[in-house]
């Protein structure tokens, strides 16, 4: 999904502050397991199997999370499937709301989460690039000057005009990244985006992050790709079944981490 948004731009700490702060924050979600009934025991072993009574389940995704990130820091989010990147990444971008504790986030954004999120599949490429900018309050005739510039680096340009639904996930991927990048965004959220489409167009990707990194954009990437990490940011969060369990220099962080997902049985990661 592309969320481009403007929270508390103008503060009085000024520049100095903190572009996000995270104090203490928990999510709770509630898993739905299920049980055979007991009211109907005479019934037969099918009847009860298909007859089942819900159980609600409450559980954290998010424990006590709180960090902060400088303006034109770049922070990984690593962890296993599970530990709660994602959950993170959603309430930074405004997406969801903490159950607990507070998180600021001062300045403009563009958040990428999931492929086709936030495109209408019915659409082309270039009809969901004015689209999709003007959901997120971004009018046309502040996208028209980079709508060019959105399709030569998607490499979609044959396809710009057919519906998105036909696109590949690669496809989508790019156009995403593409329109995020150009709206020229203060904090960019990145969720996984990096793993999908070719090689060529990941080193793309990444050659342009970096550009926007020395530009003094702030990036918040999540990502399973540790050579992509140590590359595009100075400082990793390492989050452990919804606990932060380690922030630091990501070289120190990802060898810990490394580490712990070699030597660790199964059942303890």
């Amino acid at each position: 999904m592309i969320a481009l948004e403007e929270r508390s731009q103008t503060t009085l700490e000024g520049d100095s502050a903190p572009i996000i702060e995270v104090r203490g924050v928990y999510k709770q979600y509630v898993r739905t397991t299920y049980r055979p009934s007991l009211r109907h025991e005479a019934l037969s072993l099918l009847r009860r199997l298909i007859r089942k009574q819900t159980v609600a389940q409450p559980f954290y995704a998010l424990q006590d999370v709180s960090f902060s990130v400088a303006r034109g820091e770049s922070v990984a989010i690593v962890g296993r499937n599970g530990s709660g990147k994602t959950t993170l990444i959603k309430l930074l971008s405004g997406i969801m709301r903490p159950t607990k504790g507070s998180l600021r986030v001062r300045g403009r954004y563009a958040s990428l989460i999931g492929l086709q999120a936030g495109f209408i599949g019915e659409l082309s490429g270039r009809k969901n690039i004015y689209l999709n900018a003007a959901f997120h309050g971004v009018m046309p005739r502040q996208i028209e000057p980079y709508v060019e510039d959105i399709i030569e680096f998607a490499e979609l340009r044959p396809f710009i005009d057919t519906p998105v639904k036909h696109y590949s996930s690669g496809m989508s991927a790019r156009l995403g990244f593409s329109i995020a990048i150009h709206v020229l965004p203060e904090i960019i959220f990145l969720d996984e985006v990096l793993a999908v489409g070719d090689a060529a167009f990941q080193q793309k990707c990444i050659a342009h992050m970096l550009k926007l990194r020395a530009e003094g954009r702030t990036i918040v990437f999540v990502s399973h790709d540790s050579s992509a990490v140590r590359l595009l940011c100075e400082r990793a969060l390492w989050l452990h079944k919804g606990r932060l369990r380690m922030d630091g220099e990501s070289d120190l962080v990802l060898e810990e981490y490394e580490y712990f997902m070699q030597h660790q049985p199964p059942d303890s990661q």
